[in-house]
């Protein structure tokens, strides 16, 4: 296997590294005499008390620098990659892909599959365990990665193998066992085809995976998202609200019983399923830790309580006259209009205007604020009396940018919309204090 030049692309200040005169544009070529596949391996190499690092300088000069150090102190050094090795991109063809569901035309890296298990140990992402080498399961056990987040989907395996369209699908339970075995905890995810892995499917698929816990520690069960993108691709009928009181009941009776058998509800359904549905979410104590939370389970109860305690907790009494707007998704925009009216409630003054964007970028299946797009906002934002600054959730942001999916830019829209626009964090707390203008809970 060829590995991945390992290029340094910064030097932290008052480090060992810029110390010994590493430079950026360096190359680091091995530890001890061991080759560095990836970010796991240079973390485990550099954890000694004595190394020997191989260097290709900028220069293209090959030396050895000796270092003496604390056993788990860092060198300093930053590598072009953060996996120091290129992401490994997905083989499988999923019925349900939602990138297969992009139009042409977006910027290269929103169309790249990642199934890349070091990406489910760093960044949290999931993978199906289809993609993985025998050197790939090794590599995990052996550096302990934990938690690894797994897309089950459904383990009828010759189900599993037509839904991913890949031979082998069927090898998930066993791959499985072996990290359950190895002490590796996962959390685990059922993407939902309406007529084709739910029903008795999904009862024989919770049955399976709760028998792993506890080192199967949680499992969440998501809608299939369905743009407005998909000729020529499988057909798939969306969730409605019977069919979505349906799954949520199922999944309550699996929840009880699994409370009584093991003290966990282990298996919960998104958010969006009881939006769906019309029905009231689950308090808080219901989701147990939120192990899914960034999976879309449970965020909607958890804003909300942080958003009221918050509340109490600051008394805001602002007697100020002030005028602003809120947009969000369609998904969230009952909760965030039923916030903004308690604390309207609490400063009559406040007049807070929320706008719910319909996603006619992708379809009006799409419902969730992180997938909107610039135009969208503007197209149905533009001409309006939005006060004076508009607030955004930062979940529509790409990666720690101020971009969105369409490569609009908030400068973009700010101009657009003539208008301020304030990106709020994720949180009930955060989405407070960016109303009450409190300017360090802002991005």
């Amino acid at each position: 296997m060829e590995l991945k030049q390992n290029v340094i692309i910064k030097v932290e200040k008052d480090s060992i590294a810029e110390e010994l005169g590493i430079e950026p544009g360096d190359i680091l070529l091995a530890i001890n005499g061991q080759p560095v596949r990836d970010v796991f391996d240079y973390r485990y190499l550099i954890n000694e008390e004595y190394l020997e690092m191989t260097i290709k300088t900028i220069q293209g000069e090959e030396v050895v620098a000796e270092i003496e150090k604390e056993y788990d102190e860092d060198i300093g050094i930053v590598f072009e990659s953060g996996l120091m090795d290129n992401a490994k991109s997905c083989k499988n063809k999923c019925i349900f892909c939602f990138i297969d569901q992009l139009p042409k035309g977006m910027r290269d890296t929103l169309y790249f599959k990642d199934d890349d298990s070091r990406l489910s140990f760093l960044q949290g992402n999931y993978v199906t365990l289809t993609n993985m080498s025998e050197e790939d399961i090794k590599h995990i056990i052996f550096y302990h990665l934990s938690p690894i987040n797994v897309s089950v989907h459904t383990t009828d395996l010759e189900l599993r193998k037509k839904m991913l369209k890949n031979p082998n699908a069927d090898k998930v339970l066993s791959i499985m066992k072996r990290l359950a075995d190895a002490g590796i905890e996962m959390n685990l995810q059922v993407v939902l085809c309406r007529g084709i892995n739910d029903g008795e499917i999904l009862d024989k698929t919770i049955a399976d995976c709760a028998s792993f816990f506890p080192h199967a520690k949680s499992m969440s069960v998501v809608p299939i998202g369905l743009t407005r993108y998909r000729d020529n691709l499988y057909p798939m009928v969306p969730f409605d609200k019977e069919s979505s009181i349906a799954v949520i009941q199922q999944i309550q009776k699996w929840q009880k019983k699994l409370k009584k058998e093991i003290d966990t509800s282990f298996v919960f359904a998104s958010d969006e399923f009881y939006l769906k549905a019309d029905r009231g979410m689950p308090s808080c104590e219901e989701y147990e830790d939120f192990a899914q939370y960034e999976n879309g389970i449970g965020m909607i109860a958890l804003m909300e309580a942080e958003f009221l305690e918050a509340l109490e907790e600051l008394n805001p009494k602002d007697s100020r006259e002030r005028t602003f707007s809120i947009a969000t998704g369609e998904a969230a925009y009952a909760l965030i209009n039923r916030l903004a009216n308690r604390l309207m409630e609490r400063c009559p003054k406040y007049h807070i205007q929320v706008f719910a964007i319909k996603n006619d970028f992708f379809g009006g299946e799409i419902t969730v604020s992180g997938l909107l797009t610039g135009q969208d906002i503007i197209k149905q934002l533009k001409g309006k009396k939005l006060g004076e600054y508009l607030m955004l959730p930062d979940s529509l942001l790409r990666n720690d940018t101020t971009v969105l999916l369409d490569d609009m830019s908030i400068e973009d829209m700010e101009k657009a919309l003539d208008i301020p626009i304030k990106i709020t964090l994720n949180s009930g707390e955060a989405l407070l204090k960016n109303m009450l203008n409190w300017e360090e809970q802002t991005l």
